[in-house]
């Protein structure tokens, strides 16, 4: 779908998801999509949708689960977020809010609305 010299074409649509407000009477600290791709990126680590730390940081992984999964996967802070090697994606982009036993589910829209967009950018894997 979406070659690497097509990097125009890319960058207007990661500009698209980080400006997308489609759930935004859905979301109580509103939206804030935190997502990590590039179309050279080698390795995808998927994930449900972000914490409330990360939301406040914006920084994927960006919290002690993201720190036990540098640990296991074996690698630095600098080489986990080198855009061009590693992608983060998860089903949905904002932090869904929290429920009496932890945080809500991700948003079915950003997945339904990008994420096929955004996974035929990612050619490399």
């Amino acid at each position: 779908m979406f070659k690497n010299s097509n990097k125009p074409l890319f960058r207007n649509l990661l500009e698209n998801v980080r400006n997308c407000e489609l759930c935004i009477d859905d979301l109580p600290h509103g939206p804030r999509p935190v997502l990590q791709v590039h179309p050279d990126a080698r390795i995808l680590i998927a994930g449900q949708a972000p914490g409330s730390c990360v939301h406040e940081t914006g920084v994927p992984f960006d919290d002690p689960s993201g720190d036990r999964l540098r640990e296991w996967m074996g690698i630095s802070r600098d080489i986990f977020y080198d855009e061009k090697s590693i992608a983060t994606l998860p089903m949905g982009f904002c932090y869904p809010g929290r429920r009496k036993s932890g945080d809500l589910p991700p948003l079915k829209r950003c997945a339904d609305t990008w994420r096929d967009q955004l996974m035929g950018t990612l050619t490399n894997l």
